[in-house]
């Protein structure tokens, strides 16, 4: 496979956010509501798509949550399958719910509470020194904070490689200070013209902008954008529709929430160019 530019998201490719980001996503929903989705669950929404925001997707786990309460028999797969078929992300899940006459509308609506949900979320994820760091007030509670908990995944010698040979960019959906915070742990240097994060565009992947921006900004022929969801990938092809003047490929790793042969299967199915075990197979993949 041959590229100008790599371009690499962040969680569960460069870190493992399994007991950070998607452990905060379960808890915050139990802490708010004593009741809540199971971790394998979170994934389902991923795969719905449009989840690039995990308050967002927090938020939906929630409505699910109150919904049951309030007498939907609806399965999480269900729920998720309904979502993807809306179009992804939260605003497809109000419109699922919307359309299920059977549940008390308004009482889920009333309970639902995004602004405590994200408190409680950047908590736990953040702790309670770095949630006053960064979000500038007291937490609502102490937690030590599951950002101290994401093992590295990329190796030093995978980063050298990379950085040598081509010019190296990052599309993530975290918020610029935590995306800062992975990427020096990880010993990646990426200059803010080259990385996009929740902070600088609005529409989320598999949204192509940041991704034909980055390729633009390189002056790159061929590109490669190597995440672990469906929409990673997807922001790869939704990026070479719309620019047709250079190549764009996708490629998903089997360390976030897809794994074995059925993330396999997921990923060719939505138009991968390439599934790795990990972004450490990467080099080689661009001899």
């Amino acid at each position: 496979m041959n590229a100008d530019a790599v371009v690499l998201d962040i969680d569960g490719v460069l870190v493992d956010v399994a007991d950070s980001y998607r452990r905060a996503i379960v808890e915050s929903v139990d802490r708010v509501y004593g009741k809540t989705i199971a971790t394998e669950d979170v994934q389902q929404f991923k795969d719905a798509g449009g989840f690039n925001n995990d308050w967002e997707l927090t938020d939906a786990a929630a409505l699910f949550v109150l919904a049951r309460r309030e007498g939907l028999r609806t399965s999480v797969d269900e729920f998720t399958d309904a979502i993807a078929e809306q179009g992804g992300g939260l605003e497809a899940a109000r419109a699922v719910l919307r359309e299920m006459p059977s549940i008390s509308q308004a009482r889920v609506r009333d309970k639902w509470d995004s602004d405590r949900l994200r408190d409680v979320f950047q908590t736990l994820y953040l702790g309670s020194d770095l949630y006053r760091e960064l979000e500038g007030g007291d937490p609502v509670f102490d937690a030590p904070g599951y950002i101290h908990d994401e093992p590295v995944i990329v190796e030093p010698s995978t980063i050298d490689d990379l950085t040598s040979r081509f010019d190296v960019g990052v599309v993530t959906g975290r918020p610029a200070a935590e995306a800062d915070i992975a990427l020096e742990r990880v010993g990646l240097d990426v200059p803010d013209e080259h990385r996009f994060t929740m902070d600088d565009w609005e529409e989320g992947k598999p949204h192509p902008y940041a991704l034909t921006t980055l390729a633009e900004r390189f002056g790159a022929d061929a590109v490669t954008f190597t995440g672990d969801t469906l929409d990673d990938v997807k922001t790869a092809v939704n990026a070479a529709e719309t620019d047709p003047t250079r190549e764009y490929y996708g490629i998903g790793v089997l360390t976030g929430g897809l794994t074995g042969e059925e993330g396999r299967q997921k990923y060719e199915s939505v138009g991968a160019a390439a599934v790795l075990d990990s972004v450490n197979d990467l080099p080689d993949l661009l001899e």
